[in-house]
């Protein structure tokens, strides 16, 4: 039997009198790369944010590695090795390009607090460590020029790797990862792209909610869409492609607004 990282069953949000997300059941399993895509309005970030207990659900359940997260405070869900980024790049002002990504390693620190202040013992094997990996996913996506720029001083583009790669600081287990490419050009794309195959095939599980179709098309295992706040299709990038019901909705509309 295939572990499962998410379960989403009959997950229900209605704001005033519309559904934004209606009856969504999906499971992704362990390791998995699952694209989330649907048009403008469809419930994707509303579906991100009642997985992560940013919202109620109205009716439903959400298990994540088998534990029931409806009641679940923002600490468990972190503990539990789940990290999300958002439509918005959200870096941190004051701090480099390696400090932003450097401060998403903070839940995996071990020494003391007085040694971390001064650099002793541990702290200063830790802090040196976590370095070398925070400078190693700053060079995968072509970052490693600007680790000590300014994180506020990069292009939109930039700071939404920065995000993605801080993300990964944390050691995750499950990545919810909601328009990652939103701002990038081509090259910063494809960095991404080869940046979400290396976690994927490192073992980490990875939801993402992405309008860029040849990015979607290019790294999912399957594609779920939404419509209206309900699924409509699931599966491989070449079914989903085919589909009709997709087609109508959303493919044939993205691409006439090319």
């Amino acid at each position: 039997m295939t572990a499962l990282a998410l379960e989403v069953k009959d997950l229900t949000k209605a704001f005033g009198g519309l559904r934004a997300v209606d009856g969504v059941s999906f499971e992704i399993p362990v390791g998995g790369l699952i694209a989330l895509i649907g048009p403008n309005g469809s419930g994707k970030t509303t579906l991100f944010n009642l997985i992560t207990n940013l919202y109620r659900a109205d009716a439903g359940e959400v298990r994540l590695f088998g534990s029931d997260m409806r009641t679940a405070v923002d600490w468990r869900i972190a503990a539990s090795g789940v990290v999300r980024t958002f439509q918005t790049a959200r870096v941190f002002p004051g701090m480099t390009a390696l400090e932003n990504v450097l401060s998403g390693a903070h839940r995996h620190v071990r020494a003391p607090a007085w040694q971390q202040m001064l650099w002793l013992g541990r702290a200063g094997e830790e802090e040196r460590a976590l370095a070398r990996q925070a400078e190693a996913l700053l060079e995968l996506v072509g970052l490693a020029a600007f680790r000590d720029t300014a994180a506020t001083d990069l292009p939109m583009g930039a700071q939404k790797l920065l995000e993605v790669v801080r993300a990964l600081m944390a050691r995750p287990r499950l990545v919810l990862l909601d328009e990652p490419a939103a701002g990038l050009n081509d090259g910063e794309t494809a960095e991404l792209a080869l940046l979400l195959r290396a976690v994927r095939d490192s073992g980490v599980t990875l939801l993402v909610v992405e309008h860029n179709m040849s990015l979607v098309m290019g790294v999912a295992d399957e594609v779920i869409v939404l419509d209206a706040g309900a699924v409509i299709a699931r599966g491989s990038p070449a079914e989903i492609q085919r589909d009709p019901r997709v087609i109508e909705a959303y493919i044939g509309q993205a691409a006439g607004a090319r």
